[in-house]
C-alpha cells in the first residue's frame, strides 16, 4: 500500500489555474498534490546575442525554490551567490523540453524565458514545472498570434513529465516526497502529446532493477502524461468535446 493509499498507477489530483498573475503574457499556478509551481511565460522581443541575425527564436527557463517549499527552511540562492548544481541541470531540463515541441523559425527573432517558482516540494517539482511551463508558453503564443505578431503557430505538439519509480518493489506512478525519499528506483519521463520521448532521467537509489522494470515506469509514465495532455487541453480551452 502506497502511503498515500493510492494504487499503482493513480496520478495525485492535477490543477492547472491559469492567468495566475496579471503581467506575464502567460501564467498558471500548478498543484500536483501538494506540490505547487507558479510558472510564467515572458516574451522578449530579443533573443540572446549568440543567435541574433539567424531568423529564429528560442525558449529558455529558469527554476527556483522559495526558502520554505519544504519541511525546513532553505537558504535563498542569490544569498548564497551562486545557484546549486541540481537548480541548473533542472532548469536546463526545463528549457530542452520545451524546445522540442516548438518550431524557432516561426518563433521568429524573439524568446520566452519561462520562470518556475516552487512555492511548496512534495516530490515531483521538475516535473510539474514542465507540464506547467508549457501550459504557459501556450498562453504566451496565443496572445503572438492573436495580435499577429507571429504568422504561425511555432508550437508543435504538447510536452508534459512525471516522475515514477519503484517503491518497495512495485512500480508506481507520480511519486509525492514519502516515496521519492525511500524508493529504490526513480524516474522522470518527460513526453510529447503524439507519444515521442524527449527525455528520460530514470536511476536506481537503493537496488538495481531490469529492463521490464524500465518499461514498466514507462509505461506508467504514458498514464499519467496522457492525463497531464488532458488537464493541459482544459486549462488552454483546447478541450475536444466527446
Amino acid at each position: 500500500m502506497r502511503p498515500s493509499g493510492r494504487a499503482p498507477d493513480q496520478m495525485r489530483p492535477i490543477g492547472l489555474e491559469t492567468q495566475f498573475t496579471i503581467h506575464a503574457e502567460g501564467s498558471v499556478l500548478v498543484s500536483f498534490g501538494n506540490t505547487k509551481v507558479l510558472v510564467t511565460a515572458s516574451v522578449d522581443e530579443k533573443v540572446p546575442s549568440w543567435m541574433r541575425g539567424k531568423g529564429a527564436g528560442w525558449v529558455t527557463a529558469e527554476y527556483g525554490m522559495l526558502p520554505r517549499a519544504t519541511h525546513t527552511r532553505g537558504s535563498r540562492e542569490a544569498a548564497k551567490g551562486k545557484q546549486s548544481g541540481r537548480t541548473q541541470e533542472i532548469q536546463r531540463l526545463i528549457g530542452r523540453s520545451l524546445r522540442a515541441v516548438v518550431d524557432m523559425k516561426k518563433l521568429g527573432e524573439r524568446q520566452i524565458v519561462i520562470d518556475c517558482d516552487v512555492i511548496q516540494a512534495d516530490g515531483g517539482t521538475r516535473t510539474a514545472s514542465i507540464s506547467g511551463a508549457w501550459v504557459a508558453m501556450r498562453l504566451a503564443v496565443d496572445k503572438l498570434l492573436a495580435a499577429k505578431t507571429i504568422a504561425e503557430d511555432p508550437i508543435e505538439d504538447k510536452v508534459g513529465a512525471i516522475s515514477c519509480g519503484i517503491y518497495k518493489g512495485t512500480p508506481v506512478l507520480d511519486l509525492d516526497y514519502d516515496e521519492d525519499s525511500v524508493a529504490e528506483a526513480d524516474g522522470n519521463f518527460v513526453l510529447t502529446g503524439k507519444g515521442q520521448i524527449v527525455e528520460v532521467q530514470a536511476s536506481a537509489e537503493g537496488a538495481t532493477y531490469d529492463e521490464e522494470g524500465l518499461l514498466r515506469l514507462l509505461r506508467l509514465a504514458r498514464i499519467g502524461c496522457g492525463e497531464i495532455f488532458a488537464a493541459q487541453d482544459v486549462a488552454t480551452g483546447r478541450a475536444t468535446a466527446r
